[in-house]
């Protein structure tokens, strides 16, 4: 019978979690050091059909009440990089994959996971979530809205609709049927691709822009000129906006913005 299983150190109250998981990174970094691979968590548990599974700290209000937060992974990775002394960024490449085999795993990086979300980093990420569907479906979720349960396809609506907006804007059948074909094109995408996609969906993200804030809107605010601002952009940079998250188009936004009152 299929289930859906959380690390036990993932339940209880907000500060026993961070002390249990804060504890498990710093395992999972000592065991690395001796032989290389990651340890699985000590004990699995299953999620009774009656427990909800918090997703994101803003509506974890009653701290002290035991529960699922899932959200709190983060805290074993601060410990993990503790432990080994390097900012997890330097580790990514190999713990994450690892832990995106489990279905816990590949949806705490596809909804939680560090930045940037890149088209190259969130394409394997969304994949992981696929081949956990069917345990994952078994979830009821709490992400960003007060008393609001989510089933699966509602939470990866509300924390990865940003993801088949870009890149399966045409819609689908489901959202399992989209979030398939946005994974695909992230993973084969091309710069120009990713060019054509932020595009496509700036008419969608510059209304959101705070023009009070913004010096030049005249020219951050101009499709045209995004073409050119984006076929000049240095790599690294391009990468962060390459999956099309509104929120980092903002800030890249903000950042020329910025850039150009310098000039």
């Amino acid at each position: 019978m299929t289930t859906l299983q959380l690390p036990s150190f993932l339940h209880g109250s907000s500060s026993t979690i961070r002390r249990k998981a804060k504890e498990e990174g710093r395992r999972y970094g000592k065991q690395y050091q001796l032989n290389g691979p990651y340890p699985p968590p000590h004990e699995l548990r299953t999620v009774a059909p009656d427990e909800v599974v918090f997703t994101h700290e803003v509506v974890d209000f009653q701290e002290e009440r035991p529960a699922w937060r899932l959200h709190e992974y983060w805290e074993t990775l601060l410990g993990l990089s503790d432990t080994l002394g390097k900012s997890y960024r330097h580790i990514n490449a190999s713990h994450e994959p690892v832990v995106r085999e489990t279905a816990w795993g590949a949806l705490f990086f596809a909804i939680c996971g560090p930045a940037p979300d890149s088209a190259e980093r969130t394409a394997p990420r969304l994949r992981a979530v696929l081949r956990s569907w069917d345990s994952l479906q078994y979830g009821r979720y709490l992400h960003k809205k007060l008393n609001t349960f989510l089933d699966l396809e509602e939470l990866m609506t509300a924390a990865c609709g940003w993801a088949m907006d870009a890149w399966c804007p045409e819609g689908g059948d489901s959202v399992r049927s989209r979030l398939e074909v946005a994974s695909e094109r992230m993973a084969r995408a091309t710069r120009e691709n990713c060019v054509e996609a932020i595009l496509r969906q700036l008419p969608q993200i510059l209304p959101f822009a705070d023009r009070k804030l913004l010096s030049h809107p005249e020219v951050v605010m101009d499709l045209a000129l995004w073409r050119e601002h984006l076929d000049t952009m240095d790599a690294s940079t391009f990468e962060r906006i390459s999956g099309v998250r509104p929120g980092w188009v903002l800030q890249r936004l903000y950042q020329w913005d910025r850039e150009l009152g310098l000039h």
